[in-house]
């Protein structure tokens, strides 16, 4: 029986991989009394004796978690921004070109952010197929649902008292500084980072990113040419390719809601092209994502216990 850990199971991540889990007859979860959750020593015996752990905590946290790690057989996903673009951490999106078995083989994986997930799926096998300039200077625009904030934007949120500007889409990373930035540059292969407005709207779950992509970023091609890339690179039931989904004309960014897949279209014309991701910032963005690379390091099918 694989023994499974969640480092932070308190949390709306971590809460979510355990539901997953939890209904799964291959793996026995290691849970610590509500009294020691937050105990050291019994956290790093509890990491020690499973072969996988999730790190569901805070950026320090999990980069303390990681050193308590004695047992050279645990491997660890880790969920928090820490590890996302360090040497010796495998980037967790196995649909990226050679990730899969990169991940596979490795007992340190860096989960992706929810936000970097669709901007990466979008770009970066343009960017590998030399289609999308290097040097091109994009813009992205995303919306979440405010269970990406965890539980204290979720409660703000839920509250019967909360603020009429709540009601409102809210534009936030106003300083253009959001941590998921370093991963939108590097993992893709970008020179630059993109002009990053992620918006939170009054949903709970679903998260839809569009980077708008103008003629003059292609190295030649046309729209035609940016629905193949993307057609051929996602050929699986996580991360698709899709036609016209819209409804009527619309795009819902709560339409994956409660699902671990990851659907990418792309609309517009020659000269202004749009590239469109949507899924669950819990799901594909997150907790999700999660256990798909588990299920690689486990060497089984990769979306066992997801809703795809």
């Amino acid at each position: 029986m694989v023994k499974i850990f969640i480092d932070g199971s308190a949390g709306t991540t971590g809460l979510r991989i355990y539901d997953r889990l939890s209904a799964r007859q291959d793996l026995e979860i290691i849970k610590l009394p509500e009294e020691l959750r937050k105990d050291l020593s019994a956290r790093k015996d509890a990491i020690n004796s499973s072969d996988v752990t999730f790190l569901c905590l805070p950026d320090q946290s999990a980069i303390e978690a990681v050193t308590l790690i004695e047992n050279k057989n645990v491997a660890v996903i880790d969920t928090s921004t820490a590890h996302r673009v360090m040497d010796g951490w495998e980037y967790g999106f196995p649909e990226l070109s050679n990730r899969r078995e990169r991940i596979a083989n490795s007992k340190r994986i860096a989960n992706p952010g929810c936000h970097a997930s669709g901007f990466i799926a979008l770009t970066e096998p343009l960017v590998k197929a030399g289609l999308l300039k290097k040097d091109a200077k994009l813009s992205c625009f995303s919306l979440t649902g405010y269970s990406g904030g965890g539980k204290k934007m979720i409660a703000e949120y839920e509250s019967e008292e909360k603020p009429q500007s709540f009601f409102a889409p809210r534009q936030y990373a106003l300083s253009q500084s959001h941590k998921h930035l370093p991963e939108m540059k590097i993992i893709t292969g970008l020179e630059n980072a993109p002009a990053f407005c992620p918006v939170v709207g009054d949903f709970a779950c679903g998260m839809e990113v569009t980077v708008p992509v103008f003629k003059s970023d292609l190295n030649g091609g046309s729209i035609a040419d940016v629905k193949e890339v993307l057609r051929s690179a996602y050929k699986g039931n996580i991360v698709h390719f899709d036609e016209d989904v819209s409804e009527n004309g619309f795009l819902s960014a709560n339409s994956f809601s409660g699902r671990d897949d990851m659907s990418v279209t792309v609309y517009g014309n020659e000269d202004r092209i749009l590239l469109v991701s949507r899924f669950d910032n819990l799901g594909k963005g997150a907790s999700g994502a999660a256990i798909q690379n588990m299920n690689i390091i486990l060497g089984i099918k990769e979306d066992i216990g997801l809703n795809v």
